[in-house]
């Protein structure tokens, strides 16, 4: 034992402090988030595509309050949305305050509503429900446990008691090294209209991040799902462009079914603009542009 501690240190002696700290900064390993953000950089490039076009206005009330109106005119949706958004005063970091709630109602009554705060530095609740024709359609709640290293969570979605009805959801994912990120998730499912009363599905997942790229996946009974994420570049010509492109593999494992999508997206920050493209192994094409001001 003498003898290895005498061999660590001089293989230590010629690195200063600041060295050994840089050494364990490089190598430590962060917490990876939770399971549903797994394919957020991509699924934050392709575009939501709809046929018409969306008018929001955003308007500061206070610097804890905001309120919204939301135009939307497609053929598959009209209507105006008022919407609010109140940020406490409990600041868990530079960018983050809570509790946070945030609603929008119709002219027809129908509303959402979310609900997020931070108990404590690692316990995070959410509560989301939603109300529609005076009915209340839908309700999720979800605690999340945030480690070190890892992130465990459980949701709960719309519990009946009346039809003896609920669906439990249960995630946990691992920073295996500083790249790898390992996870897996359970759905549990109750309700009389399910044959044998109950059903449960698992499916594992797995994220490996470099420095301007990363690769996703998960694979679950059904289906599995590849993602990759690459920043392109960060200026083009003279205007200063950040340029996004992602690669998103969907498979049906029980309807064989493979949905290939290959989505775009420019950062245009002079003038104030992101514009989304994706093409679609069917051949089909979307495309989108969000305008601030």
């Amino acid at each position: 034992m003498g003898a290895i501690a005498s061999r660590y240190r001089v293989s230590n002696a010629g690195l200063t402090n600041a060295d050994i700290q840089n050494i364990e900064n490089a190598n430590k390993r962060e917490n990876p988030g939770t399971l549903d953000e797994l394919h957020k950089k991509t699924k934050d490039v392709l575009p939501v595509n709809f046929e018409g076009g969306k008018l929001m206005v955003n308007k500061g009330i206070s610097n804890h309050f905001q309120m919204s109106h939301t135009l939307t005119m497609s053929s598959m949706q009209n209507g105006y949305k008022l919407g609010a958004t109140y940020i406490g005063t409990k600041q868990i970091s530079p960018t983050e305050a809570f509790p946070v709630v945030l609603g929008d109602v119709d002219p027809a009554g129908n509303v959402n509503f979310n609900l997020i705060h931070q108990l404590t530095q690692d316990v995070r609740v959410k509560v989301a429900a939603q109300v529609q024709e005076c009915k209340l359609s839908a309700t999720q709640g979800t605690v999340e446990y945030k480690g070190s290293d890892y992130t465990l969570a459980l949701a709960v979605g719309k519990p009946d008691c009346s039809d003896k009805s609920s669906v439990f959801v249960g995630h946990y994912l691992q920073s295996v090294s500083k790249h790898l990120t390992l996870g897996a998730e359970l759905v549990y499912q109750s309700s009389a209209r399910i044959a044998g009363g109950e059903v449960a599905i698992a499916s594992a997942a797995a994220r490996y991040t470099m420095d301007d790229s990363e690769v996703s996946a998960t694979l679950g009974a059904a289906s599995f799902h590849v993602c990759y994420f690459k920043q392109a570049s960060e200026q083009l010509q003279v205007r200063k462009y950040r340029n996004k492109y992602t690669i998103y593999l969907r498979i049906s494992i029980r309807v064989v079914m493979i949905v290939f999508t290959v989505p775009w997206e420019t950062n245009i920050p002079k003038d104030h603009a992101t514009r989304s493209i994706n093409i679609t192994s069917s051949l089909e094409i979307g495309s989108s542009c969000i305008c601030t001001q």
